[in-house]
This record gives structure tokens, sequence and C-alpha cells, in this order.
């Protein structure tokens, strides 16, 4: 079996012990972090390797910053689209594991408000993820391209479509963007095994929200079909949602057997 998360931790320092505690009890051969919120001096290398994992760290000081945390060590290792993009954002990393998939770590722009200069920018980092996809793999390749993609897919991913309708991460052109990524060949391993509404990857801090389950589902692992066909089981933990200073995201969970 290889099983793979997605987990935007905001801010790896808070949620240390809550990230080791998860690697201990999950065991993922692959997990995904986005909003490290920190540099790679102050990641911390030595508690994960003592536990199993080797890190492969993107950092960026106080914003953004996505690793890939694996059991076997990367054979490659490739951070945001290329010599020729000049974003300093670290927002994306790939690696190659030892099985020949490619995990990809995104952690997509919020792009704040539409029609604003950052969500711009949002809709231009998925044109540009896209064209990274096109230049560097085909779909035969076995690609997990996980993240937080701050875009809910569709409706069944609002608590209240109605009331949501037109705000940031549900405006048309923000899943059009989306859906202009996944067209490469990817499917969504989350709605391959659960198609009902309610469940959510993301609750706002305010407003008792977890409690209300008013969330949004945000964090996807998406697959390429020579993945995609092995994908036995997916799930939300949402006890990791609970407890003591946790992330405003949960984990999500994908396994393949193969």
């Amino acid at each position: 079996m290889f099983k793979v998360v997605t987990w935007n931790v905001n801010s790896v320092t808070m949620r240390k012990d809550r990230l080791l505690a998860f690697l201990e009890r999950e065991r993922p051969d692959a997990l995904c972090l986005q909003e490290l919120k920190g540099i790679e001096e102050k990641f911390p290398f030595s508690e994960l390797e003592a536990t199993g994992y080797h890190a492969s760290v993107y950092g960026q000081k106080a914003y953004n910053g996505v690793a890939v945390l694996s059991l076997k060590k990367p054979l490659e290792i490739r951070k945001n689209f290329g010599a020729a993009d000049d974003d300093e954002a670290a927002r994306f990393i790939a690696v190659k594991l030892p099985n020949d998939v490619w995990v990809m770590s995104a952690y997509c722009p919020n792009g704040q408000a539409p029609g604003s200069e950052k969500f711009g920018y949002k809709l231009d980092w998925f044109s540009r993820l896209r064209k990274y996809l096109d230049r560097n793999h085909r779909l035969t390749d076995k690609i997990a391209l996980v993240g937080d993609f701050n875009v809910a897919p569709e409706d069944l991913d609002v608590y209240d479509p109605v009331a949501l309708k037109d705000h940031i991460h549900t405006t048309k052109a923000e899943r059009s963007s989306l859906k202009q990524v996944i067209g490469f060949g990817f499917y969504d391993t989350f709605r391959l095994h659960h198609k009902e509404a309610g469940l959510y990857s993301w609750w706002d801090y305010r407003q008792n929200s977890f409690v209300q389950n008013l969330g949004l589902r945000i964090d996807m692992i998406y697959a390429t079909p020579p993945l995609a066909e092995f994908c036995s089981a997916s799930r939300i933990d949402r006890g990791e949602r609970e407890g003591d200073k946790p992330s405003d995201h949960a984990p999500v969970i994908a396994e393949f057997d193969f």
C-alpha cells in the first residue's frame, strides 16, 4: 500500500507535536505540508529523521512554505515551476520517489477578493502550474498533485453555496482555473469514494465554524490515471481539527494498493 496525505499545518512550529504524533499514528509513505511559515533552517529536520522520515522542504520566512515528508529518500526534488519562473513565493515542491511516483505539494494563493491584484495572481499561478505540468510530465506518469488549492471545486464542497456564491474560493474564475489544471488528466481521489455533501477540510477559527460544520473542501489529492486506478480509500481526518491548538485545516488521506 502507498499512503499519501496533504495537510496545511498553518505553522509547522505551532503544530510540530501534532505533526510528530500524526506521523507515528498514520505512517504515511508521503505527507505533504503547506503553510510552513518558516525558513528551512528552522524546520525540525532532526526530529523528523528520528521518526524515519526524509524531509524535502521549500521554506519562506513568516509566509507560505511547502514540504514533502517521505519514508523513502527522493530521487529528485524540484522547487517552484523552474528556473524561468521568477516567483519567489515558496508554494510548490515536487519529489520523485523510488517507486516512480511524483508527489507534489502545492499551496495555492488565497486570492484575497475577486477583482483584487492578489486574485489575478491566483489565476495566473494556476496557469503557470498547468504549463509546468505540460512541460515536464505526461499523462502516463504516476503523479499525486496534492495540497491546499484554496478553491472549493463544486457547490457540493461548500457549506452554503447560495450565501457564498461568487465569494473567494467559489467564483467561476477560480473554479475554471483549477479545472484547467485538473484537465491535465487528474482524478479527485476523495470523490472517487465519497459523493455526498457536508464533507470539508477547512473550517474558519471564528464563529464556532467547526462545531457547526460550516466548512469548505479546499484540500485535495489529485492523481493521474496510472495512480488513480489503484486508489482504494480516501478520507478526511476531522480529529486533527479538534483539541488543543489545531490547524484550521484537517489532513486529507488517500491510499493506493500497489
